[in-house]
């Protein structure tokens, strides 16, 4: 690969990453300001393709849909986030490209994939959901065959694999609407949103030169991809607690939860993962105990995070990763502060965003950290 167009490749998945950490803080916001519904259609809102601005289009829209009122405050929100992620989808196809250019099948490929995205969408507002979804499936499967093909290990393969990712997160937006705001479905909106970004950081971090010249530090590797799935099943958990609208299943107590150290909980019900389609999940079904269960398995989550990552960090910095042990026990306690604060204060919007943009600042960090132990090839397609 020529040295512009690895240059091309730096550039793109810098801003890639960047951008796709924004669009994590708005997700969170919309989320959690309770706009997730706020367009009852997708990917048009209200049958715009903004929102509706005018008095004439708002009473059609409110006639269109006589159970969901139009908002004007929370529907930009939503609209917004769609405009967002698409043109993150855009820049994701050119780092796609780029990373497998020369390679005519795999670039046809990746390609095809993206016309198949673009039809499905189509033919879903269409009402011909069955091929839509056929041609969605496609759209997601041949990136990652095209990944898994390209003889460009690493970095490459990841950029062409994170393609795929942003396509299913796309179907994952879609049925957060269709759905009505399922907790499965946006927990795993949530993680896809996450995951996203930590395949662009990565790529990122590889493509400039992320990593050690020899095995110095290959005994840390172990521990830090152990780290990143300790943090990542405590998103996952506090993705539910915020899709089951548990967050203040415990009031403003801490470390103690409605008073008690042990309340009534219900944690065969708060973990049931499928309740079946039809049933409108925005502000939540549960009951106080199945909540409070949700709530506490958070916070014993927390706990156990927290003394892991504490220890790794420690270990970072005294095996010779100073200030990337620095930064990840810096970010972890910002981040316990303002779980902390998110119970004190009620939950208001800034901390709550705060804190998933923290998370995957979090995730970030434990990245850099697993960079570090990897060792750099002397040629750079190799990375």
């Amino acid at each position: 690969m020529s040295p512009r167009a690895l240059k091309t490749l730096r550039t793109l998945a810098l801003l890639a990453a960047i951008f796709a950490f924004c669009i994590v803080m708005f997700g969170a916001f919309v989320r959690l300001s309770n706009a997730g519904l706020s367009c009852p259609d997708w990917p048009t809102c209200y049958g715009k393709v903004t929102w509706p601005g005018h008095a004439q289009d708002i009473a059609q829209a409110n006639q269109a849909f006589p159970d969901r009122p139009y908002e004007t405050h929370k529907a930009w929100r939503e609209q917004v986030h769609r405009f967002l992620a698409g043109g993150l989808g855009v820049m994701v196809l050119a780092i796609a490209l780029v990373s497998a250019w020369g390679r005519r099948v795999t670039v046809a490929g990746i390609v095809a994939a993206a016309v198949f995205a673009a039809a499905g969408v189509v033919l879903y507002v269409r009402g011909e959901h069955v091929v839509s979804s056929v041609l969605s499936v496609l759209a997601i499967a041949l990136p990652l065959i095209a990944a898994f093909t390209l003889d460009r290990p690493g970095a490459w393969r990841v950029g062409v694999a994170a393609l795929a990712v942003i396509i299913f997160q796309a179907m994952l937006g879609m049925w957060t609407v269709t759905l009505l705001v399922k907790p499965i479905v946006v927990t795993g909106h949530l993680l896809g949103g996450l995951a996203t970004f930590g395949l662009l950081a990565w790529a990122a971090l590889r493509w400039w030169r992320v990593g050690t010249p020899d095995d110095r530090y290959a005994a840390l590797r172990a521990p830090v991809v152990v780290g990143i799935a300790v943090l990542v099943c405590q998103i996952t958990l506090g993705g539910w607690t915020s899709s089951n609208y548990a967050a203040l299943a415990c009031g403003t107590d801490f470390p103690k939860c409605l008073g008690q150290w042990w309340p009534a909980t219900d944690f065969h019900e708060g973990f049931v993962l499928w309740r079946g389609v039809g049933v409108n999940y925005e502000g939540g079904v549960l009951d106080m105990a199945a909540r409070s269960a949700i709530q506490v398995a958070h916070r014993i989550g927390a706990l156990v995070t927290f003394c892991y990552l504490a220890w790794l960090s420690h270990r970072l910095a005294r095996r010779g990763l100073r200030r990337i042990g620095i930064a990840v026990g810096a970010v972890l306690v910002v981040q316990v502060l303002l779980g902390i604060g998110n119970v004190h204060l009620g939950l208001p919007l800034p901390v709550a965003t705060a804190h998933n943009g923290v998370a995957a600042l979090l995730l970030f960090t434990l990245l850099a950290a697993l960079a570090r132990t990897q060792r750099l090839p002397a040629t750079r397609e190799t990375l």
